[in-house]
């Protein structure tokens, strides 16, 4: 036996594996048996287990104590043995599926292997073979993948990871405090330092060590488990380890991939190293199936086995995929996110999971991916890494938190790290042995997992009798030094030594891995890429999903559909049948100028998406599926494909309905310029996308750029008058561009005829055509002709032939804009890597006093001075029981009922543990049985105390959500004592309240992220600390009732978990009655539960009752009906096994839901819930309250608190407000030097207009900001409304009055550049008016987003209804095009209603009134007075009957007139009055109040939050 395990080691050495398949002759080492599922083999066992000791010549047996190993040795039977009977056992019983399971349990432990309990398995499982058919196996189907491969020649790929002195450093170590509104201009104004922070240059806090001198060997086959408190390093070791090094300042020392560097592993083999990273990032939607197809697509090999089809191929691996992690329902299920509902939390891991097993890496690191995954499913997901390990020979680093001792137990080595140290690595069979040998104390009904973590917590870590901190290792540096003095490492060390060794020798093993990796690779893929298909395949497969992504997100393309039909039918009807005359040229201009813009901007939307985008896109190039140019080419082409059809209806409905220009080459100039300007500027959009870290400096840059790109782009301001510095931006302006070829398409096809007013002079005895001019711009004497080319010329300094030159310069900007975005895609990695900051308030004397108390209080805990229960006192004794309980959803298909018939209750004093499979229902158990559900039916009683609960009931309980939605701003004391003020008894005094919150803060261990800012996941606390704040909140309300907890534990590390689950308990002692969902608890977190709910797919009840000592009662519940759990095996894992929660089938033929309804124990808990409720109706009888609040404290008291808290989160938001007011500054500025110090002449007057029009884009500016603040506070507020801690009139008041001091001080930030800069009236009464009319319409503005989200389900969805809104205001106002031209039909109402009639109508009159005119030279008209007759004589009659304009010199016979001599003349055909100015301000202002009673009627009583 030793000299075949000689002979096959060699065998792996020399590059030749031993064929897995043929176990017993050719590797009778532990090995796999092929007959079980993958949850059928509790320890699967690396084939290259022994390498590092074979080298020493030592083959340690494994101790007896390890679990679920093979058999000890003091059986006296030898492991080898073992294994080779259970082989042909296995064989034996091929055709059972019902009871393999069962059977690997107890295979290894040969007292069960009788002949009589074979037999009795055959009896039952011939009969349920019948009914569910034969069992998958999942180690069977990848040996049988394996040995196609082999039979097609395929090379098998394998590597082994060497590090050495690993070290890796990164920003922090500095107290980093909160940023607030000033210091948001202090950094603006810091300049370089911004740009230097921006580009990566300079440093935020000090350089420190994240990982120290780590150092190791793991070879392919193997498994190593990474454990570690949170923040202890496992992320950073396992992302260095597969190779992202982005976001770290340096990482030193060495790591060899086989005989690669890292650097040479990087550049050749990118994809053979993959990262799975803790949070799931998928685009939501698309499918299960279509996002596994994805990934196929750029990964399926070259070289397929049986020269299979990549359809087949693609078909075959993910049928595999979802069968190996029990998902095959959710093929054709949208993945979604938390705002787009879709599969499971659970599912989603698994869905992330099988992405990254798509890779076919050979390095691959696993970042706690068993959070929120059921214990059962958990442990499959570890068997089916083990089998692939095993099969596939990769090299495989998990980290877990919570792991069961079945699950470590699939693991070959382990790593425990301590601050960052390396304190043990070596076998997992020996590392308890060594941490017990250090002076810790033996815990032997902990799981290893968690007593190697708690080991390294201060906490929690205990010594052996005589042994102290003082004289053991006690701190991370000396458990490192002992590690580095010991055994292990002397061994590790000698390992890593051969290992070197070898790698010469094993030249043979690399050119196969080179080989497999360039057999991989599809046709046409160059030798050096380290993708697997080539450029245009990667561009293909992209586009596929591109189109996907559009077309299935069904909402927005018929939104973004309907706001186009519906714009275009505006203009239709604005600009109906346009007559061909010089009255309709300048609104013919602007019918084109919106026609452009409203396109253009159709694309700000890439922005946002760009920037949301960009998890996906880093995700997918670590993982070598595409290049991100690769996605920038594909979104063009698709972009291409939907805008272009959307655009054609767009001009159909515009062209037509407004009598453009009747010809067919003239239609499609007007499309393809359209096309290309929304072309252009959705890549100008993604540039900036790509450049821009963060939101913030996107819309920083973005409204300084989309300034200059409107105001220089030809119709506000025409080229010849635009200032010569600013004229070069028309040549990159895509909509300047596009504006000439749109106006040199229509004016060059057609002659206007002049119009009865601007032929001069007009009116009785002025018939002559001779002596008479037309005033428009290119009119010539002696003509009321005026040639369009003429016209365009004149005015706007366009020549005809140079339209196709503009159009060339439009598709050299869409090439360049490509390109940018291409080339900065491909270098720029925002958010790809990375320590997220923790950012602090500074203390206050308060609050430092509060937590030097907190620490006194910590360290008498520490010195188990303080081990007593705390200073809690519930006095309620209310029972909530339910009985029937069902809820229906409605689906497509009629009602789909989620739970069914379920009986239990809650007692104070007593925890509840509520369980089940993934997607049993247990969430919306609890949110049905916390009030929190509104869509839905729900059916049966649910009582207190024997009735229907009272308006009070929600404010009685408090329900920890899954998700944990929080005030980013506030710090932890902030958030807990603003719970505390709303929802403990208004008449408990506010000491009484902030000494219960810091009672809080000592028991969930707060105490050093007491004053840390609570943060978004990305930048913040992390993700265990966010969840004790969720159940810190919760518990601040001090529930009078019940407390629910959904998955309190889940992301948490094992000790954080033993914390909560123990204070939980605590509480439960003090009297509270607790029902708590839990997912993964091994044997000592469960046995803190006294009762038990578990829930079966499918919403129904198979247990409720007491759990017992040691789970006796639940187990003999499980015993009686046939399923017997082994001694060694966790309860709480053992019975969804049994119920069937993972891929194992259920244990017995019979429904274990059908077991429970007819079982004795459901008809003892009816009784019981009978009798509590009669005996709480006796007891509660007279006393029961009458005069329930809904509310624990009155209006104006929550109005005070949610206003403060609002002000400071606005305060704490930077950005937000500074963006705001730089845009404004910004925006004004351009405007205003645009049009620097106009003077008098006759285009100064309609320059005028247009800076006044210019405050019409502060609706635009704000909008975009205001709307997203909203929503993301409404989330919270559902979250705190549900609670019923404040209504909704306090949070809309609140938000309303937090943007009040910012809208001031934008207000003055807009109006000064703008006002003075290019010299309108300086006049007190003038300016004071004006100034009033900015501040009004900006609060509007804010009024009017705010009102938008409050009506709207999501900012997305205001986002969508936002330029349909600022069109209309814009169209609408007398501007674009003036009143008397307005169809009779819009003039009616829509011109009345619109708020900026109103702005611009008091705005220009102000500036316009008693100005007087003098016109440049060229703004002459001039034409010949007849003979005999003077310029003055020939027009004394015009004037006389209140014709406009004056001539410029009376006494000559060549007049020379200009159209206008005073404003007046100017605005006056505009139906527009200077008497009317006041009025039209106070109805501006009205328009506020009428956004306010929308706004608070909208949040009043639309409720978004549906569930």
């Amino acid at each position: 036996m030793h000299a075949a395990r000689e002979h096959t080691d060699a065998l792996h050495r020399h590059g030749t594996r031993p064929f897995a398949g043929k176990v017993a002759e050719e590797d009778p080492r532990p090995a796999i048996t092929t007959t079980t599922s993958s949850s059928s083999f509790n320890s699967v066992r690396s084939p290259q287990r022994f390498h590092g000791e074979q080298y020493h010549g030592i083959h340690p047996a494994r101790p007896s104590s390890q679990r679920n190993g093979s058999l000890g040795l003091e059986t006296g039977v030898s492991v080898e043995q073992a294994e080779a009977d259970f082989a042909e056992l296995s064989r034996e019983l091929s055709g059972l599926s019902q009871h393999r399971r069962q059977l690997s349990r107890t295979a290894s432990r040969r007292s069960n292997l009788s002949t009589k309990h074979v037999v009795d398995v055959e009896k039952t499982a011939t009969t349920s073979e019948e009914s569910d058919g034969e069992q998958w196996d999942l180690e069977q189907t990848l040996r049988g993948s394996k040995e196609e491969e082999y039979a097609a020649g395929i090379k098998s790929k394998r590597i082994g990871v060497l590090w050495e002195g690993l070290t890796v450093s990164g920003v922090g170590g500095v107290r980093n405090f909160v940023k607030t509104f000033p210091d948001a201009f202090a950094s603006f104004l810091n300049l370089p330092g911004t740009l230097m922070h921006l580009f990566g240059y300079g440093k935020s806090g000090r350089e420190s060590d994240i990982l120290r001198g780590f150092s190791g060997l793991v070879r392919p086959g193997e498994m190593v488990l990474v454990l570690g408190r949170p923040g202890s390093g496992c992320t950073t070791f396992l992302k260095v380890i597969a190779n992202q090094r982005f976001g770290y300042t340096k990482v030193g020392g060495e790591v060899l991939y086989g005989p690669f560097d890292a650097k040479t592993f990087e550049k050749k083999y990118r994809g053979e190293a993959v990262y799975n990273q803790e949070d799931d990032v998928h685009h939501p939607t698309l499918t299960v199936g279509q996002t596994l197809g994805f990934a196929l697509d750029t990964k399926t090999p070259g070289k397929r086995p049986e020269g299979m089809s990549k359809k087949e191929f693609k078909e075959k691996v993910i049928g595999l995929l979802l069968k190996m992690f029990n998902i095959e329902h959710t093929l054709n299920t949208v993945v979604g996110n938390p705002f787009i509902r879709g599969v499971s939390g659970g599912e989603r891991k698994r869905v992330s999971i099988a992405e990254m097993m798509v890779t076919g890496a050979t390095v691959c690191a696993w970042d706690n991916s068993t959070r929120g995954l059921d214990a059962s499913t958990a442990l499959d997901y570890a068997k089916s890494l083990r089998i692939m390990t095993n099969i596939y020979q990769t090299t495989t680093f998990v980290s877990l938190y919570q792991a069961s001792e079945n699950i470590y137990s699939q693991f070959d080595k382990v790593m425990v790290i301590d601050e960052g140290r390396q304190v043990f690595f070596g076998p997992t069979h020996e590392a308890r042995a060594y941490f017990e040998g250090l002076g810790f104390k033996e815990k032997p009904r902990q799981t290893t997992p968690d007593y190697l973590t708690g080991c390294t917590d201060p906490y929690e870590r205990e010594y052996k009798d005589g042994r102290s901190d003082g004289n053991a290792p006690s701190s991370p540096e000396s458990l490192a030094k002992a590690f580095n003095e010991s055994v292990f490492a002397e061994r590790l060390s000698e390992e890593m030594l051969t290992y070197r060794k070898h790698l010469g020798n094993e030249k043979e093993v690399y050119a196969e891995f080179e080989v497999a990796n360039r057999e991989a690779k599809r046709k046409h893929t160059s030798k050096s890429s380290v993708y697997g298909a080539p450029f245009h395949l990667q561009v293909w497969a992209l586009m596929q999903r591109q189109f996907l992504i559009k077309w299935q997100d069904k909402f927005s393309l018929v939104v973004s559909w309907i706001t186009s039909i519906v714009v275009a039918l505006i203009l239709g009807t604005v600009w109906l049948r346009l007559p061909q005359t010089t009255s309709a040229a300048f609104s013919r201009g602007g019918l084109l100028f919106i026609s452009m813009l409203f396109n253009a901007f159709q694309a700000f939307g890439e922005l946002a998406s760009t920037m949301l985008g960009r998890p996906i896109v880093n995700k997918h190039r670590a993982y070598t599926f595409h290049r991100p140019s690769a996605l920038w080419i594909a979104q063009m082409m698709v972009d291409l494909a939907f805008s272009a059809a959307k655009i054609l209806l767009f001009s159909i409905i515009v062209y037509f309905m407004c009598g453009l220009v009747r010809d067919v080459g003239a239609f499609f100039t007007f499309v393809l310029a359209i096309v290309s300007g929304y072309l252009a500027m959705t890549l100008f959009f993604r540039t900036i996308g790509c450049i821009c870290p963060d939101f913030d400096y996107a819309m920083k840059f973005a409204a300084v750029i989309i300034t200059l790109f409107v105001l220089t782009s030809g119709y506000l301001i025409q080229y010849q008058s635009q200032q010569v510095w600013l004229r070069w931006i028309f040549y990159i302006n895509a909509m300047g561009l596009g504006f000439s070829v749109l106006m040199m398409n229509e004016f060059k096809r057609f002659t206007l005829t002049c119009a009865g007013g601007q032929l001069v002079p007009s009116g009785p005895g002025y018939g002559d055509l001779a002596h008479q001019v037309c005033t428009l711009p290119g009119g010539a004497p002696g003509s009321n002709q005026v040639s369009g080319r003429n016209y365009i010329n004149t005015s706007f300094s366009y020549n005809p032939s140079d339209l196709w030159r503009n159009w060339g310069f439009m598709v050299v900007l869409i090439a360049t804009f490509l390109f940018f975005n291409a080339t900065l895609g491909e270098a720029l990695q925002y958010g790809a890597g990375g320590k997220t900051v923790t950012y602090y308030a500074k203390e206050d004397k308060e609050r430092k006093r509060l937590n030097q108390e907190l620490m006194r209080k910590r360290e008498m805990r520490q010195k188990r001075e303080a081990d007593r229960g705390s200073d809690l006192n519930i006095t309620s004794k209310a029972v909530l029981t339910w009985e029937n309980l069902c809820y229906d959803v409605p689906v497509p298909s009629g009602q789909l009922r989620l739970l069914k018939d379920i009986f239990g209750f809650v007692r104070p004093g007593q925890l509840t543990a509520l369980m089940g499979a993934s997607g049993a229902g247990k969430t919306t158990l609890l949110d049905v049985l916390a009030s929190r559900k509104n869509i839905g039916k729900i059916s049966g009683d649910m009582l207190v105390d024997g009735i229907a609960p009272g308006t009070a009931f929600q404010r009685g309980t408090s329900y920890a959500e899954q998700l944990d939605v929080h005030e980013s701003t506030q710090t932890v004391r902030e958030a807990l004592r603003f719970s505390a003020n709303l929802r403990q008894p208004y008449e408990v005094s506010q000491e009484e309240k902030y000494a219960y919150v810091e009672e809080v803060i000592a028991l969930l261990e707060m105490e050093d992220i007491a004053d840390a800012i609570i943060g978004t996941p990305d930048s913040g606390l992390a993700v265990e600390q966010r969840k004790r704040v969720t159940i810190a909140v919760e518990l601040a309300a001090k529930p009078e009732l019940l407390l629910f907890l959904d998955e309190p534990t889940s992301g948490l590390d094992s000790q954080s978990a033993f914390n909560i689950v123990r204070f939980l308990k605590k509480l439960a002692a003090a009297g509270q009655a607790i029902l708590c969902t839990i997912h993964q608890p091994n044997s000592a977190l469960f046995e803190n539960f006294d009762r038990l709910l578990l829930l079966q797919r499918g919403g129904e009840c198979v247990y409720f009752g007491d759990i017992g000592r040691d789970a006796s009662v639940l187990l003999e519940y499980f015993r009686k009906n046939g399923a017997f759990c082994p001694n060694d095996a966790n309860p709480a894992e053992w019975m969804l096994d049994a119920i069937g929660a993972g891929q194992s089938p259920r244990i017995g033929d019979r429904d274990w839901g059908d077991i429970w309804r007819t079982s004795s124990e459901l008809a003892n808990t009816k009784d019981e819930i009978i009798r509590i409720k009669a005996s709480r109706i006796n007891v509660v009888g007279a006393n029961r309250k009458t005069d329930e609040k809904e509310y624990a404290t009155p209006l104006w008291h929550q109005i005070k608190c949610v206003n403060r808290r609002t002000q400071l989160s606005f305060w704490r938001s930077p950005n937000y407000g500074f963006t705001r007011f730089f845009n404004h500054v910004v925006v004004a500025l351009i405007t205003g030097i645009a049009y620097l110090q106009l003077d008098n002449s006759r285009s100064s007057l309609q320059y005028r207009v247009f800076i006044i029009f210019q405050a019409t884009v502060l609706p635009a500016l704000i909008l975009a900001q205001v709307e997203p603040k909203y929503d993301f506070s409404r989330l919270i507020f559902y979250r705190e409304s549900a609670a019923k801690a404040y209504k909704q009139f306090p949070f809309a008041l609140s938000m309303v009055l937090a943007e009040l001091p910012y809208s001031v001080l934008c207000a003055v930030g807009f109006f000064l550049p703008l006002y003075y800069i290019p010299g309108f009236q300086s006049a007190s009464t003038r300016a004071g008016y004006q100034f009033l009319m900015i501040l009004i319409t900006e609060l509007f503005s804010v009024t009017l987003g705010q009102m938008v989200a409050a009506l709207t389900p999501s900012s997305f969805i205001s986002m969508l209804v936002n330029p349909f809104l600022i069109i209309t205001f814009a169209l609408f106002c007398g501007v674009t095009i003036a009143k008397p031209q307005i169809p009779k039909f819009w003039r009616a109402w829509l011109y009345q209603l619109d708020p900026f009639t109103r702005l611009v109508g008091g705005m220009v009159v102000t500036e316009l009134e008693g100005r007087p005119v003098q016109c440049a030279p060229h703004e002459f008209n001039t034409f010949a007075s007849p003979a005999g007759q003077t310029c003055g004589q020939y027009m004394s009659e015009f004037f006389a009957n209140g014709g406009p304009g004056y001539i410029a010199n009376n006494a000559t016979s060549v007049c020379e007139y200009c159209a206008y001599k005073i404003g007046n003349q100017f605005y006056e055909p505009l139906g527009l009055s200077f008497d009317n100015r006041w009025r039209d301000l106070g109805i501006l202002a009205a328009f506020i109040g009428s956004n306010l009673v929308l706004l608070f009627m909208g949040s009043r009583y639309l409720n978004f939050n549906r569930r």
